[in-house]
């Protein structure tokens, strides 16, 4: 019994990791640059571009695990969601997001966020760049999570330092 636990562990953690490393440091440089790109996201309307911007923001603090950062970029967005015609419920989730210090209830609240923005975004006139969308297959205990980055590069809000590469591009969003 011990042992199907322990290669259940094992499995698992392999899931969410580079199956394997570059030996040479020249092509772990190349692949990183590729992913990382000067990839500056245009959006036709303002208040789209406004609430994408500060979407990010609030992804990259759950990244960095930083609650209070969270919370102030949770404000933020809550105010430009809620400056958006039809967007007042999503606003709502955003203030809840503002309002709780606990990592795992803000993370909670940016599945549905999250969500919500995706189908915003997925409406938008994107005039220059691409918008990643993002899903890691083990957060919210195994039913997963979406997000939107600016960047292919997988860096997971749902877990940041613990699993920061878990996940993978479901989708892209580019300019027409």
């Amino acid at each position: 019994m011990k042992r199907i636990f322990g290669i259940a562990i094992f499995a698992t953690l392999l899931a969410c990791h580079p199956s394997e490393k570059k030996s040479s440091a020249k092509n772990d440089t190349l692949q990183k640059d590729s992913l990382k790109t000067n990839n500056e996201v245009a959006i036709k309307d303002q208040k789209k571009k406004k609430i994408f911007t500060e979407y990010v923001g609030l992804k990259d603090a759950l990244v960095k695990a930083d609650a209070k950062l969270v919370q102030k970029n949770a404000a933020e967005l809550e105010k430009s969601l809620a400056d958006y015609d039809g967007c007042e419920p999503t606003a709502e989730v955003a203030g809840k997001i503002a309002t709780t210090g606990n990592l795992v209830d803000q993370r909670k609240s940016f599945t549905i966020l999250s969500a919500d923005l995706i189908a915003l975004m997925k409406n938008a006139e994107i005039e220059k760049g691409t918008i990643y969308v993002q899903h890691c297959p083990m957060a919210n205990k195994g039913d997963g999570g979406d997000w939107l980055s600016t960047e292919k590069e997988i860096r997971n809000p749902y877990y940041g330092d613990e699993m920061l590469e878990c996940g993978r591009v479901t989708e892209e969003l580019k300019a027409k």
